[in-house]
Protein backbone atom coordinates (compact mmCIF):
# COMPACT_ATOMS: atom_id res chain seq x y z
CA UNK A 1 0.00 0.00 0.00
CA UNK A 2 1.56 3.35 -0.88
CA UNK A 3 0.66 7.07 -0.38
CA UNK A 4 1.59 10.61 -0.86
CA UNK A 5 0.92 12.42 2.52
CA UNK A 6 1.62 16.08 3.78
CA UNK A 7 5.18 17.04 5.28
CA UNK A 8 4.97 16.06 8.95
CA UNK A 9 5.48 18.66 11.33
CA UNK A 10 9.27 19.07 13.19
CA UNK A 11 9.97 17.12 16.00
CA UNK A 12 9.65 20.42 18.43
CA UNK A 13 6.03 20.77 17.23
CA UNK A 14 4.51 17.97 17.73
CA UNK A 15 4.86 17.63 21.78
CA UNK A 16 4.54 20.30 24.37
CA UNK A 17 5.54 19.19 28.12
CA UNK A 18 3.85 20.71 31.22
CA UNK A 19 5.30 20.12 35.18
CA UNK A 20 2.76 18.73 37.21
CA UNK A 21 2.15 20.31 40.54
CA UNK A 22 3.49 17.29 42.65
CA UNK A 23 6.37 16.94 40.60
CA UNK A 24 7.07 15.20 37.27
CA UNK A 25 6.34 16.13 33.96
CA UNK A 26 3.09 15.35 31.54
CA UNK A 27 3.27 15.39 27.75
CA UNK A 28 0.66 15.96 25.64
CA UNK A 29 0.70 16.32 21.92
CA UNK A 30 0.20 20.03 20.00
CA UNK A 31 -3.00 20.78 18.13
CA UNK A 32 -0.64 21.14 15.27
CA UNK A 33 0.76 17.31 16.02
CA UNK A 34 -3.46 15.95 16.30
CA UNK A 35 -4.36 17.69 12.79
CA UNK A 36 -0.98 16.38 11.14
CA UNK A 37 -2.40 12.56 12.88
CA UNK A 38 -5.93 13.40 11.45
CA UNK A 39 -5.11 14.51 8.00
CA UNK A 40 -2.80 11.65 7.58
CA UNK A 41 -5.46 8.86 8.58
CA UNK A 42 -7.90 10.34 6.26
CA UNK A 43 -5.74 10.93 3.46
CA UNK A 44 -4.17 7.19 3.61
CA UNK A 45 -7.93 5.69 4.13
CA UNK A 46 -8.76 7.47 0.86
CA UNK A 47 -6.12 6.24 -0.96
CA UNK A 48 -7.06 2.56 -0.01
CA UNK A 49 -4.74 1.76 3.11
CA UNK A 50 -6.52 -0.81 5.02
CA UNK A 51 -5.45 -2.69 8.25
CA UNK A 52 -2.93 -4.85 8.32
CA UNK A 53 -2.88 -7.35 11.27
CA UNK A 54 0.47 -9.17 11.09
CA UNK A 55 4.17 -7.45 10.83
CA UNK A 56 4.41 -4.80 8.49
CA UNK A 57 7.46 -3.05 6.69
CA UNK A 58 7.54 0.57 6.15
CA UNK A 59 9.35 2.58 3.66
CA UNK A 60 9.46 6.81 4.24
CA UNK A 61 11.10 8.68 1.62
CA UNK A 62 10.83 12.28 2.69
CA UNK A 63 10.58 15.11 0.30
CA UNK A 64 11.51 18.45 1.68
CA UNK A 65 10.94 22.00 -0.77
CA UNK A 66 14.23 23.54 0.64
CA UNK A 67 17.49 23.40 0.67
CA UNK A 68 17.98 23.23 4.96
CA UNK A 69 19.43 20.21 6.52
CA UNK A 70 16.64 17.61 7.44
CA UNK A 71 17.28 14.83 10.01
CA UNK A 72 14.79 11.93 8.76
CA UNK A 73 14.36 10.46 12.58
CA UNK A 74 11.98 13.64 13.02
CA UNK A 75 9.23 12.34 10.57
CA UNK A 76 9.62 8.55 11.35
CA UNK A 77 7.41 8.96 15.06
CA UNK A 78 4.72 11.20 14.20
CA UNK A 79 3.71 9.00 10.68
CA UNK A 80 3.82 5.85 12.18
CA UNK A 81 1.23 7.43 15.12
CA UNK A 82 -0.53 8.86 11.92
CA UNK A 83 -0.95 5.44 10.27
CA UNK A 84 -1.99 3.08 12.99
CA UNK A 85 -5.65 1.85 12.93
CA UNK A 86 -5.51 3.04 8.89
CA UNK A 87 -2.45 1.12 8.08
CA UNK A 88 -1.77 -1.68 11.11
CA UNK A 89 -3.42 -1.68 14.36
CA UNK A 90 -0.53 -0.37 16.20
CA UNK A 91 3.02 0.48 15.28
CA UNK A 92 4.34 -2.31 17.50
CA UNK A 93 3.62 -4.10 13.87
CA UNK A 94 6.73 -2.89 12.37
CA UNK A 95 9.50 -4.94 12.26
CA UNK A 96 11.51 -3.23 9.19
CA UNK A 97 11.54 0.26 8.66
CA UNK A 98 13.54 2.24 5.55
CA UNK A 99 13.65 6.11 5.49
CA UNK A 100 15.36 8.83 3.81
CA UNK A 101 15.67 11.86 2.66
CA UNK A 102 15.16 12.45 -0.85
CA UNK A 103 16.69 15.69 -2.63
CA UNK A 104 14.34 18.68 -2.50
CA UNK A 105 11.92 19.99 -5.14
CA UNK A 106 10.83 23.41 -4.45
CA UNK A 107 6.99 23.66 -3.64
CA UNK A 108 6.49 19.89 -3.62
CA UNK A 109 7.08 18.95 -0.07
CA UNK A 110 6.06 15.51 0.71
CA UNK A 111 6.03 12.63 2.43
CA UNK A 112 5.84 9.22 0.91
CA UNK A 113 4.95 5.90 2.37
CA UNK A 114 4.53 2.24 1.55
CA UNK A 115 3.37 -0.06 4.08
CA UNK A 116 3.43 -3.93 3.41
CA UNK A 117 2.82 -7.27 4.96
CA UNK A 118 5.76 -9.35 5.90
CA UNK A 119 5.65 -13.17 6.61
CA UNK A 120 5.71 -13.66 10.41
Amino acid sequence: MKTILPYPPSTNRIWRSFALPHGGVRVILTPEAKRYKQEVFWLAKAAGMRVINGPVAVSIRLVPSGGRSIDVDNCIKITLDALQGVAYRNDRQVRRLFAEVADPEKGKARLEVIVREIPE
